[in-house]
């Protein structure tokens, strides 16, 4: 099996600036590389297989870099084409921009090239780099690849992918419990718990928009610009880090206590769009916690079990069974069944349905 820790690195000047010379480079292949392909298929209606090495003639400052890094900006491409061709709608790949304050590249562990040792990391033409290794490492793990990033507060993280061998078996469920979304609370549980999302993003918004206020009248190009553009970055890193601690604890509480969590297949972007929920859908990040969760369940045999969007979650009374249609309006927030006169919260009662239903689906 493999998984990926993301540690901080602290690299010297000459480091930070051969960091910055990989990043221009990698950008820069694969830039030249998609810029030659389409010309050469505007001019021959045919494909070209191009590589990294063909250029080192004519651009020798290439020569400087990690060649893997270069080498992994064309697969990158490749896939990137692939996907195209598979599935038009993810779009055509489009060029890298220089303006974006986020920067990496990827290298692979060659015959100990990539190693960790002492507090520090070693990378191919970078040489060791100060890290932050906040967990150990088991011994008889390998190290696959490596991911060297900077994000727009300037700061070097390195995301290091292990190889290990995992012998887990999948174990029968007997402990179930179902999650419905909540906007505001994130979800309700078929048992009635809920996480009471703080929605940092929210908290966040004044303090953002008055620094956001402040960037927008610096003047371009300006050091006091450089600055405020940092603080800006460091208040959206916070509420990101802050988001993501809150998402971690949860799921690995649900994957801790239970072995299948049943939760229904939404379309976020979807439901942002159509029913005007973007901020509110981005700051609770369901996506995140529903990746969190599966990856955490699955690690202990366990099971992620998604339900149909379409499954009338709200409707049904979880006792008898009967459909009450007029719960299609998202304002009513408790009902009674008019067959057994059993009174719903509708939240507990979505969760209870898809939990049953989940059940349902591995057993048939």
């Amino acid at each position: 099996m493999n998984k990926a820790y993301k540690f901080r690195i602290y690299p010297n000047i000459e480091q930070k600036i051969m960091f910055a010379k990989t990043f221009g480079c990698v950008r820069f292949i694969y830039n030249k590389m998609l810029s030659d392909r389409i010309a050469h298929y505007e001019a021959t209606k045919q494909s070209l297989k191009n590589t990294p090495a063909q250029y080192k003639a004519e651009f020798p400052w290439l020569k400087e870099v990690d060649s893997l890094a270069l080498a992994n900006a064309q697969l990158n491409l490749n896939a990137a084409y692939k996907n195209f061709f598979t599935n038009p709608e993810r779009g055509f790949p489009h060029f890298k921009s220089k303006k974006t304050n986020k920067a990496s590249y990827s290298t692979n562990n060659q015959k100990g090239s990539v190693r960790i040792e002492n507090g520090r990391i070693k990378l191919p033409k970078i040489g060791f780099v100060k890290i932050k290794q906040h967990r150990e490492i088991p011994s008889d793990w390998t190290i696959k690849t490596v991911t060297v990033s900077k994000n727009p507060a300037d700061k070097y993280f390195v995301s290091v992918l292990f190889e290990y061998e995992n012998q887990v078996s999948k174990i029968t469920p007997k402990k179930f419990i179902g999650l419905d979304f909540s906007m505001h609370e994130l979800f309700v549980t078929s048992e009635g718990d809920i996480p009471e999302y703080p929605r940092f993003y929210r908290k966040a918004l004044k303090r953002l928009a008055k620094a956001q206020r402040k960037l927008s009248l610096c003047q371009k190009g300006s050091k006091n610009r450089q600055k405020q553009r940092k603080k800006v970055a460091l208040l959206h890193e916070k509420v990101a880090n802050q988001r993501k601690d809150f998402l971690h604890k949860w799921s690995k509480k649900l994957a801790d206590n239970y072995d299948a969590v049943c939760i229904e297949d939404l379309n976020m972007q979807g439901m942002s769009q159509s029913l005007n929920f973007g901020k509110s859908v981005s700051d609770n990040g369901w996506g995140m916690f529903t990746t969190f969760l599966q990856y955490k369940l699955e690690e202990h045999g366990k099971q992620l079990i998604m339900i149909d969007k379409f499954y009338p979650s709200s409707q049904i009374c979880h006792v008898c069974g009967y459909k009450n249609e007029e719960t299609k309006n998202l304002l009513v927030r408790d009902w009674t069944c008019p067959n057994c006169h059993e009174h719903h919260d509708r939240d507990i009662n979505a969760a209870i349905n898809i939990m049953e239903e989940g059940k349902r689906t591995i057993s048939a």
